[in-house]
């Protein structure tokens, strides 16, 4: 699979709505503000030509059949899970956006997907990286996984043979393991806490479990080495879930990484594709208190990508 390179890159796209914010109940426990606050400060690297913000559209609703169950995904439309199973999703009490908001997530990352396709370089999505849904049911904040519904994508409709995952979210991608563990060509590979959700870990191609207050000597160790087995697989595209749950002042993460530590995390992966591996990567985790903690590391993110993208081609 190869894509068209520009020696000079466009602003990097990235795809976000205003429903990622309004689609969450404000009593829900859920820092939904972080979208709506890390969509501001993003107008600095829109203001410098570094990113451009896309307007994600619903996802159609066949191509989550790639990755889900038909009888799961109808159920969900038409409001006809059991309390159970919205349970198990969470983001109590759901608004009448709430299924909007969902297409609209996993729109915009197949909207980057096709992006990159064409036009090579980096793109994201201010929302996603759901990894935590299974194909069948929902789980942790996740109803359809946009990591698998991409990768699938990417071999199905675009071609590219070889196809990786990196998840770096504190939290193990386990529906994502689960649902690509018998896909040939594709891999995940999971740098997370060990006893942070889920509970029960699923199998990924290759974990990196890594016990709490790990810092970030052993943090980046475990980066470095996973994408030591993304050079060795020489993936056709590269799917980063890209979660600053592992942040120290997050709520749920107890990794205690820095936000230098974060940032030095995004250089090593953005670096790693040489200018020339298309990449895709997704907002993931983050739920620090203050939340500010959190759109700072997002800020990071999006910044060291924008600046990695303005240099396709150019080597």
């Amino acid at each position: 699979m190869s894509q068209s390179t520009n020696s000079t890159m466009q602003p990097m796209p990235v795809w976000y709505h205003e429903t990622y914010t309004e689609g969450i109940d404000k009593s829900a426990r859920f820092p939904r503000e972080r979208y709506q606050l890390l969509r501001k400060r993003l107008d600095d690297l829109q203001g410098m030509g570094l990113i451009q913000i896309m307007n994600s559209e619903p996802i159609d609703k066949d191509i989550l059949l790639l990755a889900h169950d038909r009888d799961y995904v109808e159920r969900f439309l038409s409001g006809s899970l059991k309390s159970g199973e919205i349970r198990r999703i969470g983001l109590e009490p759901w608004t009448d956006a709430f299924v909007p908001r969902t297409m609209r997530i996993v729109g915009g990352a197949v909207e980057a997907l096709a992006h990159v396709t064409r036009f090579g370089g980096i793109a994201g999505n201010m929302a996603g990286g759901t990894h935590h849904s299974h194909r069948s049911f929902g789980s942790g904040y996740c109803v359809f996984n946009d990591l698998a519904i991409c990768a699938l994508q990417a071999r199905d409709k675009y071609g590219y043979e070889r196809i990786a995952i990196l998840d770096l979210d504190v939290h193990q991608g386990d529906g994502t393991a689960t649902i690509l563990k018998d896909e040939e060509n594709i891999i995940t590979i999971s740098v997370h806490g060990e006893k942070n959700f889920p509970f029960r870990k699923a199998v990924s191609d290759y974990d990196f479990p890594l016990p709490n207050g790990t810092g970030n000597e052993g943090y980046l160790r475990a980066v470095k080495e996973s994408l030591a087995i993304v050079e060795s697989f020489s993936p056709d595209i590269l799917l980063f879930q890209a979660g600053v749950d592992a942040l120290e002042f997050d709520a749920l993460g107890n990794l205690e990484v820095s936000r230098n530590g974060m940032k030095i995390r995004n250089e090593l992966v953005f670096s790693f594709l040489d200018f020339r591996t298309p990449c895709v990567f997704f907002m993931g985790g983050g739920y620090s208190d203050p939340i500010y903690h959190t759109v700072d590391a997002f800020y990071d993110l999006f910044e060291v990508a924008a600046e990695s993208n303005a240099l396709y081609g150019t080597s």
